[in-house]
């Protein structure tokens, strides 16, 4: 914390909210309106807090490295000379010809994910005067509209569950602490949200506007420069929520049952079409590749990168294939999901953890003690098709890859709304939701 927290942070909030109040009739209704600016607070506390929590508690941390050994440099470059802080703005982190003087002060520059965080920071650096505390709330804002566009996409078709799709949204506990501030994680789940929302308007609703396409891009390119492996899943469980939903809406029983074969070949090979082109320029990611580099990232946060956070975990996988890792698959869904148990605790921020975890196990089994019969039914909508791939493709990936609760913890959230979404609706014991309200946007 310096000086200019104090001074410049609270005239960047006072922007924020007045800018949030004057779109705010024009994103919400007289029913959601109530969750609108306690999402946004709650977006902004955590982004605040976490800072806290990485400079007295972890004595520093990936969200200093983007910003006060990241932005920060890129901003004091830009009052010497804007010429040269805007090409360090634009470089390419593997090739910073005539401004390496610059890049090498930049300890993350030679990570284009990390360096893609850096440079969303000194954007937003050029308006807050490097500020660190109002920067990390407009990533908050930028997270807060993800979320609530995530919102607004099932509040559309199931008004009625407005409560509970509020809670899946913004009011989880490590999604709104670790999702909201100056790291990568905002810009995921903040791109997810939007991505989603721009689908559902494009593909679903039939909004066919440029803005929602424009929309569509960025937040995919963003997921793709940030972290590639969350693409991986989302796209092929994007393409699965459009056919179903296409075969859905056609009234013809017979016709609906002789096109599921076909669709959903088609949906097979173009979700691993798409999977293969995603990983194609980066070896770490690409398919022939997927599980040696799952076992050497478990390896490294386990042994190497987190060996000193007292909080590791390990799974059986027998063998580094693609076999071996599908067997491992279940204790890896499991891991993602519901651990660190309360015994596994070693710190307070786990201890926060575990407790959300206990509280997911919990409702997953009410869920299917209480709702068995209607499962089946539930589970041939597009809407919990979509959450439910999604979710367990996720959770497998980074519960088999990561082998530390601390990493684990950030690495999931991207996946929990969509989870607690897909429990909510399983939950439903509603047959006809009513009709959805439009929002203009």
């Amino acid at each position: 914390m310096e000086l200019r927290d104090f001074l410049v942070t609270p005239i960047v909030l006072i922007l924020i909210y007045w800018v949030a109040y004057l779109l705010r009739p024009y994103v919400s209704d007289e029913v959601n309106r109530v969750y609108y600016f306690p999402a946004l607070t709650l977006k902004i506390l955590g982004a605040v807090a976490l800072g806290v929590v990485y400079q007295f508690y972890y004595g520093g941390g990936d969200t200093f490295m983007y910003h006060t050994y990241g932005s920060r440099i890129v901003w004091n470059v830009f009052l010497d000379s804007p010429s040269a802080g805007l090409k360090l703005l634009l470089a390419d982190s593997n090739n910073p010809r005539d401004i390496y003087q610059y890049a090498s002060q930049i300890y993350l520059f030679r990570d284009p994910s990390s360096y893609a965080i850096i440079k969303m920071a000194s954007v937003f650096d050029l308006l807050t005067f490097s500020t660190y505390t109002a920067t990390a709330s407009l990533f908050a804002v930028l997270s807060f509209i993800g979320s609530w566009q995530f919102f607004l996409t099932f509040y559309k078709q199931f008004p009625h569950l407005h409560g509970k799709l509020a809670i899946a949204a913004f009011f989880i506990p490590s999604v709104f602490f670790w999702g909201s501030g100056l790291m990568k994680d905002s810009v995921t789940l903040a791109c997810l949200g939007i991505a989603t929302y721009q689908f559902y308007n494009l593909f679903i609703a039939g909004k066919y506007r440029l803005s929602h396409l424009l929309l569509l891009l960025i937040s995919l390119y963003l997921i793709f420069a940030v972290r590639k492996f969350i693409l991986q899943a989302y796209i092929p469980a994007i393409l699965l929520w459009i056919g179903a939903a296409k075969v859905h809406h056609i009234r013809s029983v017979v016709v609906r049952v002789m096109l599921v074969p076909f669709v959903a070949a088609i949906l097979a090979v173009s979700g691993y079409y798409s999977v293969v082109k995603i990983g194609e320029d980066d070896e770490r990611y690409a398919v022939s590749k997927m599980a040696k580099t799952a076992r050497k990232t478990a390896y490294d946060i386990r042994f190497w990168t987190g060996r000193n956070a007292g909080s590791g975990y390990t799974l059986d996988v027998k063998d580094w294939t693609p076999v071996g890792m599908i067997q491992a698959a279940p204790s890896a869904v499991n891991v993602a999901l519901f651990r660190p148990y309360l015994w596994e605790v070693k710190n307070p921020l786990m201890l926060i953890s575990s407790l959300e975890s206990a509280f997911l196990f919990v409702f997953t089994l009410f869920v299917l003690g209480t709702n068995l019969g209607g499962i089946y039914k539930r589970l041939q909508e597009h809407n919990v098709l979509f959450c439910l791939l999604f979710s367990l493709v996720l959770a497998f990936a980074v519960g088999i890859s990561t082998f530390n609760f601390g990493t684990l913890v950030r690495y999931r959230i991207p996946m929990l709304p969509f989870f607690v979404l897909l429990l909510v609706m399983l939950s439903d014991r509603l047959k006809k939701p009513a009709a959805a309200t439009e929002l203009t946007l």
